[in-house]
């Protein structure tokens, strides 16, 4: 799936968070997301939250995954792990750098790294796994 492709599935099966979050780019090399961060996402102190990154790591494996299988709206994270790194920069929204480690017929792991916009060193970063459903067999 390109980037346009999956901003339209996100808008589609996902509208409750598809207006957080851009495509900024897929290709064979991953996907990189954008966290618009607004008030919504800041915990006191004025940072980000954690909830906030974490829901920014898990999408951005999603779409990449899907950007290489296709919308299979009911691919499911099964593990996660964030390492919080250092305090993303004031005002400004987060990137996240996604790319599959590996891709099977029923899991898929990968990881995410995070950054400040404009920032050099990652904020955040995650290795996840996800589950990819049976292909249903429809001819029978």
């Amino acid at each position: 799936m390109t980037a346009v492709e999956l901003q339209a599935f996100l808008l589609r099966d996902f509208p409750q968070v598809a207006g957080d979050f851009r495509i900024e780019r897929s290709d064979a090399t991953g996907l990189c997301l954008r966290l618009q961060v607004a008030e919504r996402h800041l915990r006191p102190g004025g940072t980000v939250s954690g909830p906030a990154m974490f829901g920014l790591v898990d999408v951005a494996m999603y779409l990449a995954i899907l950007a290489r299988i296709g919308p299979v709206a009911l691919a499911v994270t099964t593990n996660c792990s964030v390492d919080f790194m250092r305090k993303p920069q004031a005002g400004r929204d987060l990137l996240a750098e996604a790319r599959i480690l590996k891709l099977g017929r029923s899991l898929a792991v990968g990881d995410v790294l995070v950054f400040s916009e404009g920032g050099a060193d990652p904020v955040a970063r995650a290795g996840l796994t996800y589950a990819i459903p049976p292909k249903l067999d429809v001819a029978r």
